[in-house]
């Protein structure tokens, strides 16, 4: 198995840049289900940042983007049913897709709530507004 960096998956699925882009393409191309890449939590949650800030993609683009990640079967996703879970929240709208890992993060450790001072991530399930 092999780990991915944020910035290789940008590369494959944004193709800004001629020389990394294909030099991504190329070593996904060489993954396959006996000798995957892995994709971390944290990987996921950067990506997802980097795309909607450094390149303008709406949710719905993100959420396209994580589901042929999620379906690929040369690729490991950590946590991929929290992953899977978060895309469809975020992709109806309400809190970001970190509030919605996080919210859920918290769920899987057995917490029955986690707090925050973000009105939008507060509505969300599993999340709760601290002082109100």
């Amino acid at each position: 198995m092999t780990g991915l960096d944020t910035n290789v998956l940008v590369r494959f699925l944004v193709q800004d840049d001629p020389v990394q882009g294909e030099a991504a393409r190329a070593a996904l191309a060489q993954m396959n289900e006996t000798a995957p890449g892995f994709v971390s939590r944290e990987v996921i949650v950067e990506l997802v940042w980097v795309l909607e800030r450094a390149y303008g993609f709406g949710r719905a683009d993100v959420a396209r983007a994580l589901d042929g990640l999620l379906d690929a079967r040369d690729l490991v996703i950590e946590a991929a049913d929290r992953v899977a879970v978060a895309t469809e929240r975020y992709r109806t709208g309400g809190a970001g897709f970190a509030d919605q890992m996080i919210a859920l993060a918290g769920q899987a450790a057995g917490c029955d709530v986690t707090l925050t001072f973000d009105r939008t991530a507060g509505r969300g399930p599993g999340m709760q507004v601290l002082g109100t």
